[in-house]
């Protein structure tokens, strides 16, 4: 049914994004291949979102844009389903992927046009009343994206704005204290360490983002 096919894709997908693991989340598979997959054009989506965003961080265009091609292909069938909520949700996610591949291929001004397009068009959407949200936020896909191009006051802002809707996420407090460091504004660099390392602090958690931010814990102790 509906919830067990969210799940299904959700899940794994949500393990990849979140823990950046690109090259599993090029070859994330289908769980359980028998599963009428042909009936949930939307969360087949997310396994082919997630095999994107895999493709662009790890340099394979090839990939992001067959994957992408298969995403028109899922709005489509949802378009004719008449189901605009799942059809709007599948668009954000082909902005996204848009976006990010246009950043591989150089155009950032069309690739920050895209993902704010995503990241607008996610804000005004309710909330799906049985899935828990999105799986990754667009605003704050949207922080990474600025991240990448050097851009840290914006992304700043940016993964700031993203908190306020989806406080305490872990990707997002580090993306927002890297910004706030890169952009020497050391004591929003050292508020959202604290605050990452609050969050994380009964993980037991060898990530390199608790690393850098207790290393710069560390070293600015006396601020």
């Amino acid at each position: 049914n509906f919830k067990v096919a969210y799940a299904f894709a959700a899940i794994p997908a949500r393990y990849m994004l979140e823990n950046k693991n690109w090259s599993s989340a090029t070859t994330l598979k289908f769980y359980e291949k028998n599963f009428f997959w042909k009936d949930f054009p939307w969360q087949k989506a997310i396994v082919h979102f997630t095999r994107i965003m895999g493709a662009v961080h790890t340099g394979n265009k090839d990939v992001a844009r067959s994957e992408l091609g298969v995403l028109k292909q899922l709005h489509q069938e949802l378009l004719k389903q008449k189901d605009n909520y799942k059809a709007g949700q599948v668009e954000i996610q082909m902005n996204t992927a848009e976006a990010w591949i246009q950043f591989m291929e150089g155009k950032n001004e069309a690739a920050l046009e895209k993902m704010n397009l995503a990241a607008n068009a996610e804000d005004k959407t309710e909330k799906h009343p049985v899935t828990p949200g999105e799986v990754i936020p667009a605003r704050e896909l949207l922080g990474d994206l600025l991240m990448e191009m050097n851009k840290w006051e914006k992304a700043l802002e940016v993964y700031e704005l993203n908190l306020k809707k989806h406080p305490n996420r872990f990707n997002a407090l580090y993306g927002a204290g890297l910004a706030a460091e890169k952009a020497g504004d050391m004591k929003k660099a050292k508020l959202y360490y604290e605050q990452l390392i609050g969050v994380a602090n009964q993980s037991n958690s060898s990530r390199t983002e608790i690393n850098t931010a207790k290393q710069f814990l560390e070293r600015t102790a006396a601020l």
